[in-house]
């Protein structure tokens, strides 16, 4: 309660500022959500929806999966359930130059600065997009099925995810969950790669499987191709040209594979608004450094109280400079190793 009442007071004091708007929308949406949060055991009891039930009892064993078996933190976030009666809680504005795969940044007090502007109203988002594109930036608008308050309040599960498939369900949980273990302000790349790398792993032990990857495979090509061309010498007329040809090629390659997988649209979405370089820069920031990341918790042989350990390290650094070169460190035997000792291609079949 007292976290609650310090927040609506440093809120009031963000009320006289010059983005008082936009924190305003940010403060009705939260205190929207945790009033309309029930603890999960009330509504098993009480529900007549049979899907919604077997949902929040299958969450539970996610939940409770993720603090025993994960090492996530033991506390209330995700216990409760709140349905707010939207296909998303948040919609997040991402913003790049015309010829440029950074992302703008924004700095807010407590979270620091971030490489996005999550709205709760959609058409709060598209509108400031909207100014974004009018001044000549690309941008890209995600809707966010789930957010963490970092350990601040007791974030609920919400009916924006709750009816995804159960490995959906556990990588949002352990996602979201991972921001609650280690956080370094103003390092967006930081947090979610670490907090990628948790879901992945989480979902690998929890299905004994790993995640697609495609769409990162793809980002990944397509961002080292445009960043080569602007970087280049060119005129902007140019590299404008090489520019809409390296995405009309990620799109091609997209319905290649669809072609492959029946039809089945897994990314349209993400495909819908462009691609652009703002939708690459989103997926950069998510991924951009879980090979790192990955490497670190092979150093540790998988032991993710320890992996942690060593992330919460990182995000205490005082810079992102110091932060990446520990990080490269930590990580370098590893990679001497794998590079010294290649795993043997598979014996062809006789």
């Amino acid at each position: 309660m007292m976290r609650f009442v310090l927040f609506i007071l440093f809120a009031s004091l963000l009320a006289a500022c010059s983005s008082s708007s936009f924190y305003l929308q940010g403060i009705r949406g939260q205190m929207d959500l945790l009033e309309r949060s029930q603890p999960i055991q009330e509504i098993l009891g009480s529900t007549q929806d049979e899907v919604l039930k077997k949902k929040l009892e299958r969450v539970i064993s996610i939940r409770n999966f993720a603090s025993r078996e994960l090492g996530l933190p033991d506390n209330s976030s995700y216990r409760n359930y709140a349905n707010i009666g939207r296909r998303f809680v948040l919609w997040n504005v991402f913003a790049t130059p015309e010829l440029s795969l950074q992302p703008r940044q924004w700095c807010f007090p407590i979270a620091g600065c971030v490489n996005y502007r999550g709205y709760f109203d959609e058409a709060d988002a598209r509108e400031e997009a909207a100014r974004f594109a009018a001044a000549g930036d690309d941008v890209y608008v995600g809707g966010v099925p789930a957010y963490s308050t970092l350990g601040y309040f007791n974030d609920p599960l919400l009916s924006t995810f709750i009816r995804y498939p159960d490995t959906e369900v556990a990588r949002l949980v352990f996602h979201e969950l991972a921001h609650q273990v280690a956080y370094a302000k103003d390092d967006t790349v930081f947090n979610e790669s670490f907090a990628v790398t948790v879901e992945e792993e989480g979902v690998g032990r929890w299905l004994a499987a790993q995640n697609d990857t495609v769409l990162s495979t793809l980002v990944a090509h397509t961002r080292s191709r445009l960043t080569k061309v602007y970087a280049g010498d060119e005129s902007d007329a140019v590299k404008r040209v090489e520019k809409a040809t390296a995405l009309a090629s990620m799109r091609a390659d997209y319905a290649a594979l669809k072609n492959q997988w029946g039809g089945f649209g897994a990314y349209d979405n993400w495909f819908a608004q462009g691609p652009t370089n703002a939708g690459l820069a989103a997926v950069g920031l998510y991924s951009q450094k879980v090979p790192d990341f990955r490497a670190l918790l092979a150093s540790v042989d998988g032991d993710l109280p320890r992996f942690y350990a060593k992330v919460k390290a990182l995000a205490e650094l005082s810079g992102k400079a110091e932060r990446n070169k520990a990080l490269a460190a930590a990580v370098a035997p590893v990679r001497a190793s794998a590079s010294a000792n290649p795993v043997p291609d598979a014996p062809e079949a006789e």
